[in-house]
C-alpha cells in the first residue's frame, strides 16, 4: 500500500508511531532507528490490509462437483497471522476450514478456503470472531449442509506480556449444520484440528 491509497494515511500513521515511541521514552534518532516509526506503520498496514478487502469474493468462483455424493471438503493447517484488537499484538496459528456440500452442489477450490481465512485474519481481530466469520461466509455463499472452522493459535498478548504463558495455545471451534448436529460428522471434523499453531 502506498500513502496515496485513500483508505490509509501512512504519513499520518508514521507521525503517530513516532509520537508513541517518544511518549514511551524510546528514542528514534539514530541511523538505525530513524525509520522505525515508518516501518511500524507499514507493518501495521500490512497486518490489517484485510479490512479493506471482501474475503467472500473468493467463494464466487465455483466448479461442478465430480460426483453426486460429495463428502467433506477441507483445507487443513492453513497458516495465518492476525492482529489482536485488544492489545495490538499479533497472534499466529493454523486453521482447518471445512464444509459439507449439498449433494450436487457446486464447490470451490481449496486455495479459496485458505484465502478466506487469511483475509478475514488480516484485520484487527479476535480468534472467536475469525472462526465465526469463516463459517458464516461458507454458509452464505455456498450450498452447504454444514461448515466448520477450527483454529489453534498462539497470542503474543498472552505469551509475551501479562500472563507470559509461554507455549500456551488457544483453540476455538465453530461448526454449523450437519457438522455440528451429526455426532459422526462432528467427530470427523474435530479430528482435523491443527496439532500445532
Amino acid at each position: 500500500m502506498s500513502s496515496t491509497d485513500n483508505t490509509i494515511d501512512l504519513a499520518r500513521a508514521t507521525e503517530h508511531a513516532a509520537g508513541l515511541f517518544a511518549a514511551l521514552g524510546i528514542p528514534c534518532d539514530t541511523e538505525s532507528t530513524a525509520a522505525t516509526p515508518a516501518r511500524v506503520a507499514k507493518a501495521l498496514a500490512e497486518l490489517t490490509a484485510g479490512q479493506h478487502l471482501d474475503p467472500t469474493r473468493h467463494l464466487a468462483v465455483t466448479f461442478p462437483p465430480e460426483g453426486q455424493r460429495a463428502g467433506l471438503i477441507a483445507a487443513v493447517d492453513v497458516p495465518f497471522t492476525a492482529l489482536c484488537e485488544h492489545h495490538g499484538l499479533p497472534f499466529t496459528g493454523r486453521a482447518a476450514i471445512a464444509y459439507l456440500p449439498v449433494p450436487g452442489a457446486r464447490i470451490v477450490g481449496l486455495s479459496k478456503l485458505a484465502r478466506l481465512v487469511q483475509e478475514f485474519a488480516a484485520r484487527p481481530q479476535v480468534q472467536e470472531r475469525l472462526g465465526e466469520q469463516v463459517v458464516e461466509a461458507l454458509g452464505a455463499h455456498l450450498d452447504v449442509q454444514g461448515a466448520a472452522c477450527l483454529i489453534r493459535s498462539v497470542h503474543a498478548c498472552m505469551t509475551l506480556r501479562g500472563a507470559r504463558a509461554h507455549g500456551a495455545a488457544m483453540v476455538t471451534t465453530h461448526l454449523t449444520g450437519a457438522l455440528h448436529a451429526d455426532p459422526a460428522r462432528r467427530a470427523e471434523v474435530l479430528a482435523l484440528m491443527p496439532s500445532s499453531p
